[in-house]
């Protein structure tokens, strides 16, 4: 499955059959002949144009002229993103029965795609509140496997994941968006210093050898995120002592 993403910086011309816009890619590979959604509408993207001359395709990172079939082209927006989906097919229910099946990594979209198409359609306020949701499962989903594609220890993940779980908590609250409790509890549990000694390291770092400044640094970035879930904690919760304990130490940290 290839998911590639688009992001408008003008629209050149457009009339009822389509039109031509200056675009840059954000994700994946951009191909001729691929389909790209906004919403429920769909455009046919018919060539590319890069530096005067038509290619095949163009990648993350690069920008393009491309020339789309479909009369929405003409709505388009400076700033708007369209994401690659199957000819036939919805973008987020294709990947929702796909992720069910816990396919093999080399079978999938490259996971880090996959996590910021999902991050950006979760954090799309245009969209009802449900979708978000799915789309937020989807981010968690891809993260997850991002991290075990490339093998990236816990500590390293947990931001990553953290942000988007702290994220759904926040919009759409613990209900619908997750569990705060269990959040705080899966962060403290890779912080393996208490405050108090974070705290005496953090006095003294620079004397410190290189790889024990970068731990703390990783530990500090996991506290913004226990910050977040604080307000969903009972205050009688020994966990908000400990994330209140952490806050504290926080700006001691390098």
């Amino acid at each position: 499955m290839s998911i590639a993403e688009l992001q408008v910086y003008s629209v050149e011309e457009a009339d009822v059959t389509g039109g031509v816009c200056v675009v840059r890619c954000v994700g994946g590979v951009a191909r001729a002949g691929q389909v790209y959604a906004v919403g429920e509408y769909r455009m046919g993207l018919r060539h590319i144009e890069r530096h005067g001359r038509v290619v095949g395709s163009f990648d993350a990172g690069h920008i393009a002229k491309v020339h789309l079939a479909g009369a929405v082209v003409a709505l388009l927006t400076r700033g708007q993103v369209l994401t690659a989906v199957p000819p036939d097919g919805h973008s987020l229910e294709d990947l929702e029965a796909w992720l069910a099946t816990d396919p093999p990594l080399l079978e999938e979209p490259h996971p880090r795609t996959l996590r910021v198409l999902a991050g950006v359609r979760m954090r799309d306020e245009r969209l009802p509140d449900g979708i978000r949701l799915r789309w937020g499962r989807i981010a968690l989903a891809a993260t997850h496997r991002s991290a075990r594609a490339e093998g990236v220890p816990d500590l390293l993940r947990a931001p990553e994941l953290a942000c988007v779980q702290a994220y759904l908590i926040q919009r759409f609250g613990p209900d619908r968006g997750g569990d705060p409790a269990a959040l705080c509890r899966e962060l403290l549990a890779l912080m393996d210093l208490t405050p108090d000694q974070a705290a005496a390291q953090g006095r003294a770092w620079r004397d410190l050898p290189y790889h024990r400044i970068r731990h703390l640094r990783r530990i500090k970035a996991l506290i913004p995120w226990l910050v977040l879930a604080r307000p969903h904690l009972a205050d009688a919760d020994p966990l908000s002592a400990a994330v209140d304990a952490w806050a504290a130490v926080r700006p001691r940290l390098p």
